[in-house]
This record gives C-alpha cells, sequence and structure tokens, in this order.
C-alpha cells in the first residue's frame, strides 16, 4: 500500500511540473506536425512520368503496317506518342541528343528498339509495350497460318482488352508508412527515452530540495520508497506517450496498426528503459551537472541515429552497426513490421532487448541505493 501513495505522490508532484508536461507532450507534437510536413517528399514512393515521345521508321513492305498504327492509336491513350522520321533523319543520334526517349525501326523482318539510356525508365515502358504488342502480333500469325478461324476467339482472349499490353501490379504498396506515420512512430519512440531525464531526479530531487531526510527517518521501508518512486515515475511517462500516440492518430491521422496492445507493450517498455537507465546513471555519476550532460548526449545521439529526425536508408558497415545500438532503432523497426506487416513476433527482440538493459541499469540502483544511509 506504501509503495501505491508513494507512486500516487509522485504522479501527482510530477504532473504539476508545467516544463515536464510541454515537453513531454508538445515537443513530439511539434517536431512530427514540422518533421512530417517539411519531409513528405521524401516518404512519396511514386514516380510520375510525363508525355513519352517516340520517333519511328516504318518500311512500306512491312506486314506490321495495319496491327501497329494500331498499336500507335492505342499507345497514344498512355501518354506516348509515336512521331514518324522524315526522310534522312538519324534516329539512333536524335536518341542520343535526348530528343526523343526512344528510336523505333519497323521492318519485315520485324521491330528493331533503341531506348535513351537518360530516359531509361520511359524506354523501358515502350519496349515493354513494344514486346508484348510482338508477341501478340505473333500469337495471331501463327494461329491465322494453321486455324484462320480461330483468330477473332484469339483476338478477343489475348491479354484482356485490346490495347491493354501493360499490365500493372502493386506489391503493397500501400503499406508502407508515409511521412506523418513514420514521425508519429519516431517522435514517439524519442520522448519515451527522454523519460530518462525525469527519472534521474526520482531520488537526487529528493535530496535537492532537501526531502530526503523526512522520507527517511519516516515510517516506510526505503525499498518501498525507491520502488514506488519507479512506478510513479513510469505510469506518468507511460500517460504522455499514449496521449501523444493519441493526439498523433486523431489529428494527423497517423496509423498506429490494429494490435495496439502489443504497441503499447513495445513503448511501456521503452518507458521502463528509460526510467531505469536515468535512475541508475544518476548513481554512477555523482553530479547533477554530469549525470544531466551525459544523458543528453546519450540521447541526443541515440535520437540521431535511431532515425528520429530523419529517415536512414539502406545503411551498411559501421553506420548499420551505431544505429543498431540505438533502442529507437530496435522499437521503431518492431512496431513497423507490427503495424504494417502484422508481424507480431517482431515485437520479441525489441521487448528483450530493454527488458534485459533495464534490469542492468536497475541492478545498479539498487546496489547504490542499498549502500547509501539515507536516500
Amino acid at each position: 500500500m506504501n509503495i501505491l501513495n508513494i507512486a500516487l505522490i509522485e504522479f501527482k508532484h510530477t504532473i504539476r511540473d508545467v516544463r515536464t508536461l510541454v515537453f513531454m507532450l508538445a515537443f513530439p507534437i511539434v517536431m512530427m506536425l514540422i518533421l512530417g510536413t517539411a519531409l513528405s517528399s521524401a516518404f512519396d514512393k511514386s514516380i510520375k512520368i510525363s508525355k513519352i515521345n517516340v520517333l519511328y521508321t516504318e518500311k512500306n513492305d512491312s506486314s506490321f503496317s495495319s496491327p501497329f498504327q494500331n498499336f500507335i492509336k492505342e499507345a497514344k491513350k498512355q501518354d506516348i506518342y509515336f512521331i514518324k522520321a522524315s526522310n534522312g533523319t538519324d534516329g539512333k543520334r536524335e536518341v542520343k541528343q535526348n530528343q526523343f526517349d526512344a528510336y523505333v525501326e519497323v521492318t519485315g523482318k520485324g521491330i528493331q528498339f533503341y531506348g535513351s539510356e537518360r530516359n531509361s525508365i520511359q524506354a523501358s515502358m515502350v519496349e515493354g509495350m513494344l514486346t508484348a504488342f510482338s508477341d501478340k502480333y505473333n500469337l495471331i500469325t501463327e494461329v491465322a497460318k494453321e486455324k484462320p478461324g480461330q483468330v477473332r476467339a484469339v483476338l478477343a482472349t489475348a491479354d484482356g482488352a485490346p490495347g491493354s499490353y501493360v499490365k500493372e501490379t502493386s506489391l503493397n504498396a500501400d503499406k508502407a508508412p508515409g511521412s506523418m506515420d513514420y514521425y508519429a512512430v519516431a517522435m514517439t519512440t524519442m520522448i519515451a527515452l527522454y523519460s530518462a531525464i525525469s527519472a534521474s531526479y526520482l531520488i537526487r530531487g529528493e535530496r535537492m530540495r532537501n526531502t530526503a531526510i523526512r522520507l527517511a527517518i519516516a515510517p516506510i521501508n526505503k525499498m518501498e520508497i525507491f520502488l514506488g518512486k519507479i512506478i510513479g515515475g513510469i505510469a506518468l511517462n507511460l500517460v504522455c506517450i499514449l496521449l501523444v500516440m493519441a493526439f498523433s492518430h486523431f489529428a494527423f491521422g497517423a496509423n498506429w496498426g490494429s494490435h495496439l496492445g502489443m504497441v503499447v507493450l513495445i513503448l511501456f517498455t521503452e518507458v521502463f528503459l528509460a526510467v531505469c537507465f536515468g535512475l541508475g546513471l544518476s548513481y554512477i555519476i555523482k553530479t547533477d551537472q554530469g549525470t544531466r550532460s551525459i544523458l543528453m548526449i546519450v540521447l541526443q545521439l541515440a535520437s540521431f541515429f535511431g532515425g528520429a529526425y530523419f529517415k536512414i536508408d539502406n545503411a551498411d558497415g559501421i553506420l548499420k552497426f551505431i544505429m543498431n545500438l540505438s533502442p529507437l532503432t530496435w522499437a521503431r523497426e518492431a512496431l513497423t513490421k507490427i503495424i504494417y506487416n502484422n508481424d507480431l513476433t517482431a515485437a520479441m527482440p525489441a521487448v528483450s532487448l530493454n527488458l534485459g538493459i533495464a534490469i542492468v541499469f536497475l541492478m545498479v540502483a539498487i546496489v547504490a541505493f542499498r549502500k547509501r544511509e539515507g536516500l
């Protein structure tokens, strides 16, 4: 009972600290809004392609002539324009000079294609459509030789509707975080780690306010005071994290997935890690200024390399090693897999690391706390 009373007192005392509440609530929300809006283009995976221009020449004796002209009409609907070359025009040179995206020669032997290296995406699209067209033409030609009566049936079924030379398939394109989704997770995990700052004053703060002596002589077990303060600190920071989550969802439309229980579990263990880290460090470092300085350096480095301020893609070598040392990295990656891939097993490494490191710092704090005569 004493533990819960002390936890409640700690909760009420901290919640009256306006500076702490503003930092824990307003700071991540403002950063979420600024970074999510300013860096939205970095999360836009769509490729916008404007009009594609293709230069072509066609021999009069080409059996492709009529079908190819029909193909050109269909391609125009897709913003792909075939322009017939005038006499004496060097089509390959025109492509090299970036006047056209591709050059096509249509002869009785088939189609010769030359694509631009500068506009490789556009050239690849045209090449794919031409390949589909030639394959369909060859199929119809062979059917006409063997069973002319079946040509109409082939035309009706080959590749679906007329003109459908290219089929697009999306590979989970929508299951990826947008800028606001990413920074909602990044800022929430970052502010959870910043719980270490308030945790460093859980016991030290009593000594600074000269209330440690009164607590020490009170008819309460020292360990009850210790545990009560830890529970109170964890409870307050977890409430702040949940409020930030709720605000990001309802105000910014951030996606937190359908497994909120697992999401909250990861954030809870991260808060537990941060509280134990801050408390343990306050016993390892003897001075208040030293504790604060080391905490800020560690938290800023963890935030920077953990992807709180900007997304780091395709990291390898020493950079990847440093990133994996940040609690934000393993928490953020686990949350992303749970939210977008429904991979609940991704929570286990993050939860295990958070709890394991937290217990180490908690044991350091407990041993140091027991050795002290007072608090």
